[in-house]
């Protein structure tokens, strides 16, 4: 999933991946020092869950917009993960890896964002 992941925001012209972790720990390093656009992290990652991780995130980089990507998507969830700072739960089961990419398309327009963003992965996610 995180290599498709990967391999789409790739394919984006005005998008840069700049990172990729494997746990939510090194997430939030990477996130602290490459200060993206746009955070992507999976619910279930080693370290701490995505939840843990979006509340120190916010802290470090509160003008990254996070996503979290997760089996487990459900109205409680969401509802969580809103109150940490993330802007969207994505349902791995509904819509996959192009519901990520539709999402931050999305938001991009939404917040009218300067081409040549910068895209964080995290966690089981992509990157």
């Amino acid at each position: 999933m995180r290599r498709a992941l990967r391999a789409c925001l790739e394919l984006t012209p005005d998008w840069e991946v700049c990172g990729e972790a494997e746990s939510g720990p090194a997430g939030i390093e990477m996130v602290r020092s490459a200060k993206p656009d746009v955070v992507l992290l999976d619910y279930a990652m080693p370290g701490m869950n995505g939840l843990e991780a979006a509340r120190q995130i916010a802290v470090d980089a509160p003008n990254s917009m996070m996503f979290l990507f997760t089996m487990y998507a459900s109205e409680q969830l969401s509802e969580l993960a809103q109150s940490v700072g993330v802007r969207e739960v994505i349902s791995k089961a509904v819509g996959g890896v192009g519901a990520i990419v539709r999402a931050i398309q999305d938001a991009a327009h939404a917040a009218q964002t300067l081409p040549g963003a910068k895209f964080q992965a995290s966690g089981e996610v992509a990157s």
